[in-house]
């Protein structure tokens, strides 16, 4: 239990999901070796999926707005697939906590799997038939790089622009913003801004403490996780309203606001392509340095990763990968998304169907648009 005035860390640790833990016997029964060993290839295969890591509540696809209807909200707060015992305390402490982790958690997969979406790696993985957000890469790799930093950014997102909407009690607009102006500035600050430094600093501490500080891969998330955090910082918008006689705009009043999310995705998507591929540095257990001693040193800035990344060109049960047989390529492109590279290399399949789609629409006053139905002729390129 947490003492009354004492600072509550929040994290996650690994725990058995819940799919595992209704296969076990009771503590009276012994089971024969013949299903003994198939129950623990099951429960080893069932928890490759749940790691105890918050955001993974994005595959159970929830809406935050609805999360309080017959007590779902109380049933998620014990969820000790997503929670740890210190964050399961603070969500049932805190009835405004778990929407704030629902649509962050949402927010990061739906960039994610937009930002990835013709890519090998499409910010998706595979156990049996069901499908998940993410990967389940344990060795630190440029896909694991991401998702942390994408993850830890829309947390802070999220604190942030829930604490200028008013929806969280214990935060509200920056007002610190208004004590700086420089001299002989015809602007000053004012308006709402958007506290950043309040959704960082909770973030931090939501994310950060799960991480294992005494581990390449802790170490590699933590790094991460504040690089997403610091170019979310960076983001940060300047708008300015103009005051004065006549729109003479003698003075102007400005605040600061959140960037998109898209724009975060898109910030880390190159940063993806630039990471650091690190590794222990000699003598010194808590930190991480450059694997080619050539390049510069690694910027806190920059994303990092341990280990390179799997083949996602063929299926692998084990790490829950698609391959990319069936998927939609571009004929004429030379991307990613290109049939050359996207395939693999094993052509692909032109199908052609006829679909109807809007066409020759027009504005008629006032004020709607109509459109006829055209019949299309639409080729598809599917890799092999």
């Amino acid at each position: 239990m947490v003492q009354q005035g004492e600072k509550r860390p929040f994290g996650f640790r690994l725990s058995l999901p819940a799919c595992a833990a209704t296969l076990l016997p009771p503590a009276d029964r012994v089971l024969p070796r013949r299903i003994l060993q198939p129950l623990l290839l099951l429960l080893l295969y069932c928890s490759g999926f749940v790691d105890g890591s918050w955001w993974r509540i994005a595959d159970l696809s929830l809406e935050s707005a609805h999360i309080y209807r017959d007590n779902r909200s109380y049933e998620l707060c014990g969820d000790t697939a997503f929670f740890t015992a210190y964050q399961r305390e603070s969500c049932y402490d805190n009835p405004e906590l778990l929407k704030v982790i629902i649509h962050a958690a949402n927010t990061a997969k739906h960039e994610c799997q937009s930002y990835f979406q013709n890519n090998r790696w499409n910010c998706s993985a595979k156990r049996g038939s069901g499908i998940f957000y993410g990967n389940f890469d344990d060795k630190g790799n440029r896909e694991t790089a991401y998702l942390s930093a994408i993850n830890s950014a829309s947390l802070a997102w999220t604190i942030t622009r829930f604490c200028t909407k008013g929806e969280l009690s214990s935060c509200q607009c920056d007002r610190m913003q208004k004590k700086i102006r420089k001299k002989h500035s015809k602007w000053t600050w004012g308006g709402c801004s958007e506290d950043i430094h309040y959704g960082i600093k909770q973030a931090r501490l939501f994310t950060d403490p799960q991480e294992n500080r005494t581990t390449s891969f802790g170490l590699m998330n933590l790094h991460n996780n504040e690089a997403a955090r610091r170019i979310l910082r960076s983001k940060m918008e300047k708008v300015c309203k103009c005051h004065g006689m006549s729109g003479s705009c003698t003075t102007r009043v400005c605040w600061r606001r959140l960037p998109s999310m898209k724009l975060i995705a898109d910030t880390l998507g190159s940063m993806f392509d630039a990471a650091a591929q690190v590794k222990p540095a000699k003598g010194m257990i808590r930190k991480l340095e450059r694997k080619d001693p050539e390049y510069k040193e690694v910027n806190k800035s920059d994303l990092v990763y341990i280990a390179e990344s799997p083949n996602y060109c063929e299926e692998n049960e084990s790490l829950g990968i698609f391959s990319t047989r069936g998927r939609f390529c571009n004929r004429t492109s030379y991307g990613i998304e290109g049939c050359r590279l996207l395939c693999c290399g094993r052509g692909y399949q032109t199908r052609i169907r006829n679909v109807e789609e809007k066409c020759n629409c027009k504005f008629v006053w006032c004020c709607s648009v109509k459109c006829d139905k055209c019949s299309m002729r639409k080729d598809e390129h599917i890799c092999n």
